[in-house]
């Protein structure tokens, strides 16, 4: 009886055994399980790791160890690292950036067999010191350049490429949703609809998400034919390619978020000889720009308005006399703090308009009667706000950008100038209401036809580069943290391509008296480490950015030594004191603000302290440290 105890004992326990065996286990097709890494120890540069591996006994393993990456899904082709140990394995990773979430999945490679990999975690490094965060940092590495990666089937690897009078806003997920004006490299995006779209978290790396708007709206062909009609015009058959340009997006509260836009139509007035055909400027809304097809049309807002009536038999080639007084393109919408709604627009027709806008709908709050008169614009059309030149109807003037900043109490009017190609500059102009007087920083009434100053952006040129030009219709916009930025194209000139058009994103800071700097580098997310004294001493580009049509202003040396003088180039002989709390420094009695941002000239790049300043003779300053 014992002896049969024993024996049944033995069985159950072999049995038992046997159910446990990994031979029993479900290793899948390569026999291999990975369980999901375990973070052991975070810092800001460095990350410990662990894992555990099953295997069948078979399979025989080569090398197993941790790949990782900014992206998601990181495999053997990004960074790796080797593991130490057999079934549990670890590494350390070392060279991270500071505050900054990579991707890692552990591996093993199959002796003559594949690749396994573990479920992915998220690391989010510690943020560490400031001096650290210096030390570690690195700067993008995106060419300027992009023609060979400009065909649409390598649209993921475009980050700012094909940027086009850029709209930008930061939503209620975190991230920044830029759109654009139908413009690319080739003219590539044709095949995916209009006002395309991209969004980044950090304003550095852009992810593309494609066209917002597949075709046409059903509205435009009938209100231009209906418009035609009441003009006693025959009726267009709508043949011919219609632009699509300048779209302006805002968030207008949690959950709702508007894109006005601009449509022109093709064809002419009335025949050979006769003015172009008008534009349209229609509104879309979206309860998520995440769901980038989410955008849902809400129709026409307004079109091109006439002071001429029905006179429109005006040449083509009569400029400064043609038909249309305000043009329905380049839409800038503004909420104020009393929640009143207005659109402003216009372009090149005799400068720019503000009109008021129902809250709820956003649709023109005055009912839009026919868009033309004898002798004066119907007001509903809006009130003029900005001409550059007083009387003519043919100014190189356009792509308004209206924000208001609650820390000075201002509307600032940001305005582009000239061509498009190279000439392409920025001004601003500032107003305590919306709907003006406008005054540049000397005081002139750019509302009744001055000159707007400061120059805000130029072309220009760093030693070692092609540098841009082309650089105006701007977005501004900020981080509801109190860090303002512009975003515009530039364009490499043409010497290089001037077609190409890349997407730029530039720190603003803001003088004592409350005007917009933009800083001379594009923004690259260098740590905000409080600039030193003895960091000012050496070299510098200087850059003077008086306005000169169509040319790159080049940089030239500056030099500042040790006992508060300079000794070389610009401004040689004046002597430079340094404000440490305001980041401040002041040379030959000119205030230039400092920032740091990426050295987008250096090879490799790295980070710099930059400077923008605007002089007591309204003259506006670039300038970076050299190494």
């Amino acid at each position: 009886m014992k002896y049969y105890k024993w024996l049944c004992l033995l069985i159950c326990c072999t049995l038992l055994l046997g159910a446990c065996n990994d031979d029993d286990k479900d290793f899948g097709e390569q026999g291999v399980i990975i369980e999901t890494p375990k973070i052991l120890e975070i810092a800001s540069s460095s990350v410990q790791l662990e894992t555990t591996l099953l295997s069948a006994i078979d399979v025989i393993l080569s090398k197993r160890g941790f790949c990782y990456s900014t992206t998601p899904d990181p495999n053997i082709y990004n960074s790796t690292i080797i593991g130490k140990g057999n079934e549990t394995f670890t590494a350390t990773i070392d060279g991270l950036l500071g505050n900054t979430t990579y991707y890692v999945r552990a591996f093993v490679s199959i002796y003559n067999g594949g690749i396994v990999y573990s479920p992915q975690i998220e690391v989010l490094t510690n943020e560490g010191t400031l001096d650290e965060q210096l030390a570690q940092y690195k700067a993008p590495t995106y060419a300027d350049n992009y023609s060979d990666i400009s065909a649409w089937d390598m649209r993921s690897q475009w980050n700012l490429a094909n940027v086009h009078d850029p709209s930008v806003i930061l939503a209620e997920d975190d991230y920044y949703y830029m759109y654009q004006t139908d413009a690319s490299y080739g003219n590539v995006h044709t095949v995916d609809g209009h006002f395309h779209a991209r969004r980044s978290k950090d304003l550095v790396n852009w992810e593309y998400l494609g066209g917002t708007m597949k075709n046409l709206p059903e509205w435009v062909l009938p209100k231009l034919n209906e418009i035609r009609k009441e003009m006693g015009l025959s009726e267009s058959s709508g043949e011919g390619e219609f632009g699509f340009w300048a779209p302006c997006v805002r968030k207008v509260q949690n959950g709702l978020y508007r894109m006005y836009y601009s449509i022109v139509c093709p064809g002419l007035l009335n025949g050979d000889g006769t003015w172009g055909e008008r534009a349209f400027i229609g509104m879309m809304e979206n309860s998520d720009p995440a769901n980038n097809s989410g955008w849902v049309d809400k129709g026409y807002v307004v079109t091109n308005a006439s002071d001429k009536g029905l006179n429109f038999n005006i040449p083509a080639n009569d400029w400064a006399n043609c038909y249309y007084k305000w043009n329905a393109i380049d839409p800038s919408y503004i909420i104020t703090a009393q929640n009143e709604h207005w659109l402003i627009y216009g372009s090149w027709h005799s400068g720019l308009v503000a009109m008021e806008l129902n809250a709820s709908t956003g649709m023109p709050k005055k009912a839009l009667g026919l868009p033309w008169a004898d002798g004066s614009v119907p007001s509903e059309y809006g009130q003029s706000i900005y001409t550059r030149k007083a009387g003519d109807r043919w100014q190189a003037s356009e792509g308004p950008e209206l924000i208001y900043n609650p820390e000075t109490d201002y509307y600032y009017l940001f305005v582009a100038y000239d061509a498009v190609g190279v000439p392409y500059n920025t001004r601003v102009a500032r107003s305590k209401s919306i709907t003006g007087p406008y005054l540049g920083i000397d005081g002139a009434n750019v509302s009744d036809g001055a000159n707007i100053l400061p120059v805000v952006t130029h072309p220009y040129k760093f030693a070692n580069s092609n540098g841009w030009v082309g650089i105006s219709h701007c977005a501004i916009f900020d981080d509801g943290k109190g860090n303002w930025y512009y975003s515009s194209q530039g364009r490499l000139p043409e010497s290089v391509d001037n077609n190409i058009m890349m997407g730029h994103v530039r720190s603003i800071r803001w003088t004592k008296d409350g005007w917009p700097l933009v800083m001379p580098e594009r923004y690259g997310a260098v740590p905000k480490v409080p600039i030193t004294e003895e960091e000012l001493i050496g070299n510098w580009e200087h850059i003077d950015m008086s306005y000169s049509y169509g040319k790159q202003k080049e940089s030239s040396l500056m030099t500042l030594v040790s006992e508060h003088s300079v000794s070389d180039g610009t401004w040689k002989g004046s002597s430079w004191s340094y404000d440490t709390d305001k980041q401040i420094l002041t040379v030959n009695g000119v205030e230039l603000y400092l920032q740091r941002e990426v050295d987008w000239e250096a090879t490799p790049r790295t980070h710099t302290i930059v400077y923008a300043a605007y002089g007591s003779n309204n003259k506006t300053y670039w300038g970076k440290k050299t190494k």
